[in-house]
């Protein structure tokens, strides 16, 4: 009989990166080999480019054919000074946008082109020739935070835990002092009223509204530190959930500037008793009601701030994997980050009451969570399935 442990295929792919597009109907995944485009529910395998060679960062504009593509692993498939804009209906590459540093992430919409590099981002008009239209210097930015909406553009400020707003209409700039440590993970609202953002701390998340800068809600994730991996905000802006290396996702209510408060009646939310699961076993529930974690302890003068805060009000288990942990020095489309954590916990809402989280690394998962209405009228987060994607056909 023969023993010997199976030696692992050498032609295994290796997800470096992934991400959603705007609506989070798709994520793609940058890949040793190329690139992946899924639909994100149910998880299906829509597109495969082999490029035998690395793409360390992949994003898609919407549902359209334009994909911007950052080299990345061993194997760059383009220089990592560059952004690649390719036609995937066309397959070809229709724009080359080089930059003066290491690129450490794109976004782009149907106007603009946004390069984030480590100290500075860069604004082009999105055109076959692509002008710049703004550079905007920020503090350290190895994670290349950035968020861009059809009018509002958000990035790290000049000094660590600031906020830069830009309105594209205008060129407006507001600053917003959100933290007094650096910032970790930044999301606007699909209608551009609403910003959230967690520092490195990773204990705090606070929520502010962009028209005037104020800050609407301060929620607090829990009392030990923790790396924040992903924060997304609902498509109603209403709720936000969190992803850390503590691997729990946790669900909140936030306010909106112009929108009443979420109401108490039914909302459409699945009933737990009719919660299925789809490849991954039971149901996974996890904490409920938090945000009243310390019941009349909360109310009582003169205790620590932490027993008053307002907590999630759900949470679950998600698995992040075994792979070596990524201290957010290392870029992500870099050669070196092979040997560090690819990214983990990202978060991407379907809709109001559904999201999915993936991850990246050898084992790439999908999982699919729902907020589900308990007969007790509470909410839970439940685990409704979960797939290895890169297995996927």
């Amino acid at each position: 009989m023969n023993t010997r442990p199976a030696i692992e295929s050498s032609s295994s792919p290796v997800a470096l990166s992934a991400s959603f597009n705007q609506d989070a109907s798709c994520f793609t995944v940058g890949l040793d080999t190329g690139f992946c485009i899924f639909n994100s529910e149910p998880c299906q395998l829509r597109v495969a480019r082999d490029f035998n060679a690395g793409l360390g960062a992949v994003e898609m504009l919407g549902k359209s054919n334009f994909i911007a593509l950052i080299g990345g692993g061993k194997n760059p498939k383009f220089p990592q000074n560059k952004v690649v804009i390719w036609d995937d209906a066309k397959q070809k590459v229709v724009i080359t946008l080089p930059v003066f540093t290491t690129v450490r992430s794109v976004r782009f919409s149907r106007s603009h082109i946004v390069v984030a590099l480590q100290n500075s981002i860069r604004v082009y008009h999105f055109k076959t020739k692509p002008d710049l239209w703004h550079a905007f210097e920020t503090a350290d930015n190895p994670l290349g935070l950035c968020c861009l909406t059809a009018k509002t553009l958000a990035f790290p400020g000049r000094t660590p835990g600031q906020v830069q707003l830009v309105e594209l209409a205008t060129g407006n700039v507001s600053i917003i002092p959100a933290h007094g440590s650096a910032l970790r993970a930044i999301d606007i609202s699909r209608d551009g009223e609403v910003l959230a953002t967690a520092s490195e701390t990773g204990t705090l998340v606070r929520v502010f509204a962009t028209t005037n800068c104020a800050r609407i809600a301060e929620l607090r994730r829990g009392v030990d530190h923790a790396t924040i991996f992903s924060l997304a905000i609902a498509p109603g802006g209403q709720l936000l959930a969190v992803t850390s290396d503590k691997s729990t996702l946790h669900v909140f209510d936030i306010p909106h500037p112009t929108k009443p408060p979420r109401s108490e009646t039914p909302n459409g939310n699945r009933r737990l008793t009719s919660m299925g699961s789809s490849g991954g076993g039971s149901p996974v529930l996890g904490d409920v009601d938090t945000s009243q974690k310390w019941g009349i302890l909360g109310r009582i003068p003169l205790l620590p701030r932490v027993f008053s805060d307002v907590y999630s009000f759900a949470s679950a288990h998600f698995e992040i994997g075994d792979e070596p942990i990524h201290g957010g020095s290392t870029p992500l489309n870099s050669p070196d980050a092979l040997g560090s954590r690819p990214p983990k916990g990202i978060i991407g809402w379907t809709s109001d009451h559904s999201l999915v989280v993936i991850g990246a690394g050898r084992d790439g998962r999908w999982e699919k969570f729902v907020i589900a209405d308990g007969e007790d009228g509470k909410r839970y987060c439940v685990r409704d399935g979960w797939k290895r994607y890169l297995g996927v056909n």
